[in-house]
């Protein structure tokens, strides 16, 4: 249907969104291996069908990392509501009602008050970083013992068990795939931590991997570095 397009890249998002910045678009970040996500898929197909005004836009998050780390993606499935570039609304998780609930009142509704509003497109975050609130040497020091717990640590959201974003579960399974013995610390459980690795290792995501006390990098590097055998190096190291 017209109204309903799989995005591939990230020049086609900004195609689809920029056709006409008075249309309502829904874009729907999702995940092969996230159960809910088939549910919501099906309903924003329903609702294209119903809305043929709305523009829905299916994300898939880990393929087109760049659009989802532009958005704030932390978990799947989240969907977000824009007029234009006009944030309307944000729905985490499966709920079909909230969206069909929101996409029946922005479809109909001509002038909102929006949550946020921008003249630019979307575009991937930058090395930039949200400052910690009255930065301490206490936090220094918290984040110093907390990179040289053990000789791996990864600084991920959730648990290597119950990862809460695809990136984080992606790195755990290389890790596990490389037969790394790591420790790990869920940054979603401590505010001060996530925003502090962000400005002390200059990197705007997570997961962060750290090998003796030293940021490495993130999910992309380590791919890299263990395609080319640099990994087993600094491992070794």
């Amino acid at each position: 249907m017209s109204n309903h397009h799989e995005v591939t890249s990230p020049s086609h998002f900004q195609q689809l969104l920029s056709s006409d910045l008075n249309r309502v678009s829904v874009l729907n970040f999702w995940a092969e291996w996230a159960e809910p996500c088939k549910q919501m898929n099906a309903v924003t197909v329903e609702l294209a069908n119903k809305y043929p005004s709305v523009l829905f836009l299916q994300i898939e998050a880990e393929v087109q990392s760049d659009i989802s780390e532009s958005f704030d993606i932390e978990s799947v499935p989240s969907l977000i509501l824009l007029r234009g570039h006009t944030l309307l609304q944000r729905i985490s998780g499966a709920d079909a009602p909230a969206l069909t609930t929101a996409v029946a009142k922005f479809a109909s509704s001509p002038s909102i008050n929006p949550l946020s509003r921008t003249d630019l497109p979307p575009v991937k975050a930058s090395n930039a970083v949200i400052e910690v609130a009255d930065p301490s040497e206490d936090l220094e020091s918290r984040m110093t013992r907390l990179m040289n717990q053990s000789k791996v640590v990864l600084f991920m959201k959730g648990s290597p068990d119950a990862p809460r974003c695809g990136f984080s579960r992606r790195m755990t399974g290389l890790l596990r795939d490389q037969k790394v013995d790591f420790t790990h610390f869920d940054i979603l459980s401590d505010e001060g931590v996530r925003q502090g690795l962000k400005k002390r290792n200059d990197w705007p995501t997570f997961p962060q991997l750290i090998i003796n006390g030293e940021f490495v990098g993130g999910l992309d590097i380590v791919q890299e570095m263990v395609e080319n055998g640099e990994f087993v190096e600094t491992l070794a190291g």
